[in-house]
């Protein structure tokens, strides 16, 4: 079964074409820049690599030529569109509607394009890609996967806010939690790893956005991010958790509407906002040098992770491991090393020859001695949705 993965963000669209059940990633790439005077579009098979530039003006003439480019005589690995069995969309807000994978009727889109206020940079273009995707995917079944799907475990007490009942009951705010394909899978890893099917786990998702969960017997029990993806940790370029009264003080004395304060919470603030980067690789580097910003911008990212480690491991009444993942927690040896330093109440033991090693697999890099195992998880989203897209329709 070719199963075509799409994420379509605002101005880009990743995908991967993937041979199921043996989970062979059959083609993929990034079409990027969309909208621009100057698009880009790569693309790669088993043997093949190429990178164009060209004009991409909307997700349709984006998506069109990735299909051109999968039929390709030179370059492709199908011969017609018909190939593709099922084309699984990353949708980032489900809302409390969506739990599971769905296939995609006119009904589904709606309940997506309800959502837009709640998920105003992520819901649209999503649904844009879905709309493109039916056009010239045909034959093949359009299934929805949302983000926020894994997080519908989380108990009363954990996604419930502190404002009068008739919000949640007639407005639906609450906590609904993001990156739960990523999370969901690494922590599925994380239970294959260890061999126990309860394990209590703390997934810590780190990238350009991020998150924690804590796990119980694969549900999500608590999570960093709340009713929009703004919560919780430092971002690269988000605040994470702020005083509701800063945004207040800030609207009143600088005479700020609705639209400037999101842009300075979710676009000028976090590593960015602290140290006018918001790749940590020059983060790092300007901390090595001495960059007293960056250093101190490091130490309030770490901080605020080692918080959330307590109080996810009094939520779970234990902790058997706490697993790394994304960009940033896949690949800084420096981040993993400065959030498990002074954690010795939690058991966290670091081998420091381990953190500083590469490997795309899963791994340990905690010492025997340490009580709580610290892994490192690669995490595939695009992997999971193809492997919830079979195990729906293989039949």
């Amino acid at each position: 079964m070719k199963i075509l993965v799409i994420n379509s963000g605002s101005s880009s669209i990743k995908f991967q074409l993937i041979e199921m059940p043996a989970e062979v990633v059959v083609a993929s790439g990034l079409v990027e820049r969309i909208g621009l005077e100057e698009g880009a579009i790569h693309y790669k098979d088993q043997t093949n690599a190429v990178s164009l530039t060209m004009p991409i003006p909307n997700h349709a003439a984006g998506l069109s030529k990735v299909a051109s480019m999968l039929m390709d005589e030179k370059t492709g690995v199908i011969k017609d569109v018909a190939e593709i069995d099922l084309v699984g969309h990353r949708v980032v807000h489900g809302g409390k509607k969506f739990s599971d994978p769905v296939e995609i009727t006119s009904e589904v889109k709606d309940s997506i394009r309800n959502l837009f206020l709640l998920a105003p940079l992520h819901n649209p273009p999503n649904l844009e890609g879905i709309e493109v995707a039916e056009d010239i995917f045909t034959s093949a079944k359009q299934i929805a996967l949302f983000d926020t799907a894994f997080h519908q475990s989380l108990p009363e007490v954990a996604y419930k806010y502190a404002i009068a009942n008739k919000y949640l009951e007639e407005d639906d705010v609450r906590v609904y939690g993001f990156h739960g394909l990523s999370h969901k899978y690494v922590t599925e890893k994380a239970v294959e790893f260890l061999g126990k099917p309860d394990a209590k786990l703390i997934s810590i998702h780190l990238g350009n956005g991020c998150s924690m969960t804590a796990v119980h017997n694969g549900q999500s029990l608590d999570h960093t991010l709340g009713f929009g993806p703004n919560d919780g940790l430092i971002m690269g370029t988000r605040s994470g958790a702020i005083d509701q009264s800063v945004i207040f003080f800030l609207m009143d004395k600088y005479k700020l509407n609705k639209d400037e304060i999101v842009t300075i919470l979710s676009k000028e603030s976090g590593m960015l906002g602290l140290t006018g980067y918001s790749d940590l690789r020059e983060i790092e580097a300007e901390a090595e040098k001495g960059n007293k910003e960056c250093m101190i911008a490091l130490d309030m990212n770490t901080y605020r992770v080692k918080k959330f480690i307590g109080a996810y491991a009094a939520a779970l009444n234990g902790l058997d491991a706490i697993i790394f993942t994304a960009g940033i927690g896949e690949n800084s040896s420096t981040m993993r090393k400065m959030i498990c330093e002074n954690m010795d109440y939690f058991g966290l033991e670091l081998n420091q020859e381990e953190n500083a090693q590469r490997s795309p697999n899963v791994r340990e890099i905690s010492t025997p001695e340490s009580k709580t195992k610290i892994l490192v998880v690669p995490t595939n989203e695009e992997l999971e949705i193809a492997t919830q897209c079979y195990s729906i329709f293989k039949a």
